[in-house]
């Protein structure tokens, strides 16, 4: 599969600005856990997803972190490349959840495209309005939503991705995305086990009463 094909407004660009960006693209191939992309160090440039998983988070200064929004196959990440947007900056850390293959697209190229094609502009909108409206769900999670709530409806959301009902993460994982202590997710794990909606082993949590979950999730 080449760029052209993951790239939406491939079609509405100019042959010059094809060529352009065919050759300052770079392919790359990252494994599981490794950083793309590390808060305010640089602009490491547009991410578009071949294959794989990554992760978007911010990290306090006490060392938790949230989970801001995860990226699948085709998805653009932008906040890597915040620098090209006038007066935004974004301190986010992006990792690799999976091993993924995708293509980096350098800043001031992206920037250049944007410049000078509307349809790029547009789209590049469109991405950061979807990313920003993430981020404000997730704050609304937050200050609105009890943990348990929080932690059934991750649990969902994780067996959607998976596709399984038995997910080999651990609590500290769960804690990381959630921006909380791992001992408040045990605990609440453990609660959860208690009352017939999940099952607990060593390094995976295994999703026994989705109903249930899904009831204490909307809730």
């Amino acid at each position: 599969m080449e760029f052209s094909e993951y790239f939406p407004v491939w079609g509405s660009m100019t042959p010059q600005q094809q060529q352009t960006i065919s050759a300052s693209l770079v392919s790359r191939t990252v494994k599981k856990g490794a950083v793309l992309h590390s808060g305010g160090a640089g602009c490491t440039g547009l991410l578009l997803i071949k294959t794989g998983q990554l992760r978007a988070f911010i990290l306090s200064k006490e060392g938790r972190e949230v989970t801001l929004y995860r990226l699948f196959d085709r998805d653009i990440c932008l906040f890597s490349a915040s620098c090209i947007m006038r007066s935004i900056q974004f301190d986010v850390t992006i990792s690799a959840e999976k091993d993924t293959q995708l293509w980096v697209l350098p800043s001031d190229v992206y920037k250049q495209m944007m410049e000078q094609s509307a349809c790029v502009a547009n789209y590049t909108s469109e991405i950061m309005a979807s990313r920003f409206s993430e981020v404000m769900w997730l704050m609304e999670q937050v200050m609105w939503n009890s943990m348990d709530r929080r932690v059934a409806a991750f649990l969902l959301e994780e067996a959607a991705i998976q596709a399984a009902d038995r997910l080999p993460i651990t609590h500290e994982s769960i804690a990381n995305h959630l921006g909380t202590h791992r001992e408040v997710v045990t605990r609440i794990l453990r609660y959860l086990q208690s009352e017939g909606m999940v099952r607990l082993t060593r390094g995976a949590v295994e999703l026994t009463d989705r109903a249930k979950l899904e009831t204490l999730g909307s809730e």
